[in-house]
């Protein structure tokens, strides 16, 4: 999907591509990656790094484009991943920018509305740039609020009753909060690298690279808690699991004990030697009243130390 917006007190779409304004294609097609690299002449190596779904932030410069690779956050379908990240490249030389990714998002379509509602005027390439960073850290922020609500879920479905399901949820969301950390990280790492560019470090506006770096920690160290959270939480409920089979290994042993008492005594009786019980008519139910009160008995002394 392709579509042109122009800078007018917030970004407006219009039909068609004139100097300055910004392209926004979101799972280009064939028609569009032929738009890229034959209209436009994008670097192909580009395109293709943008593509790859594990490609990190960075900045780079080729023939006179420059390529900015961030990590955004995604809300899948996928059960086992419901939020991961992907990335979204920033291309622009001269007249022209345009944005690249390879799949739908909710960030960007949010931002241009942002954009109307602020009235923000972009004032160059890197403008663009800091603001999406700034969004995007914002959208960390809305989908760990959604983490955190599965995680609490979880936690009360395991108060509950200790599953597979419930753990393997847990492991899931701490996959979604390891994307998150790394992408995170990824994105501050760059912010540093676009600070230090000589060339337009007078022309950033201090205030929106203070607002992009204070959501930016913010995501970063919300993350950290909810990681740190998480893995307490796995831990505790290791631990209840292991006490659990421990007390189920203590009640097996109990029984075991308990009923080896008549297999004992029937095992002494049952030899084809001479013993007392021998000519009795009431042997067997003698033995048998022997066996039930040892039992008992053990019974009793094993629910005295808390064994049952």
């Amino acid at each position: 999907m392709r579509a042109f917006y122009k800078n007018n007190n917030g970004l407006i779409e219009v039909a068609e591509w004139f100097p300055h304004s910004w392209i926004n294609i979101e799972c280009p097609s064939p028609e569009e990656k032929r738009y890229l690299l034959e209209e436009l002449q994008i670097p192909e190596a580009f395109y293709n790094d943008i593509e790859d779904i594990d490609e990190r932030p960075r900045i780079e410069s080729e023939n006179g484009w420059t390529l900015i690779i961030m990590r955004i956050p995604v809300k899948s379908n996928d059960v086992k991943l419901p939020f991961h990240t992907i990335p979204v490249g920033i291309v622009f030389k001269g007249e022209v920018c345009v944005t690249v990714t390879f799949h739908k998002t909710e960030m960007l379509t949010d931002f241009v509305s942002y954009t109307q509602r602020k009235n923000i005027d972009l004032k160059d390439n890197f403008d663009l740039v800091l603001r999406l960073l700034l969004s995007s850290s914002v959208w960390y922020l809305k989908y760990l609020k959604l983490v955190n609500q599965k995680i609490r879920l979880a936690e009360d479905n395991l108060e509950k009753s200790i599953k597979n399901e419930e753990l393997q949820a847990l492991l899931q969301i701490e996959k979604c909060l390891v994307f998150f950390m790394t992408s995170l990280k990824g994105n501050d790492i760059l912010l540093h690298r676009i600070k230090n560019i000589k060339a337009q470090r007078d022309s950033y506006d201090s205030d929106l690279l203070e607002d992009v770096e204070i959501e930016l920690r913010q995501a970063q160290e919300t993350t950290n808690i909810y990681s740190d959270i998480l893995t307490g939480t796995m831990d505790a409920y290791a631990s209840v699991i292991s006490n659990n089979m421990n007390n189920i290994m203590k009640q097996m042993t109990s029984i075991s004990i308990i009923l080896m008492i008549p297999t004992v005594i029937a095992s002494f009786y049952g030899m084809n030697v001479p013993n007392a019980l021998q000519d009795n008519p009431m042997g067997l139910w003698i033995l048998v009243l022997i066996s039930i009160v040892l039992s008992a008995v053990g019974v009793l002394l094993f629910k005295r130390r808390r064994w049952f």
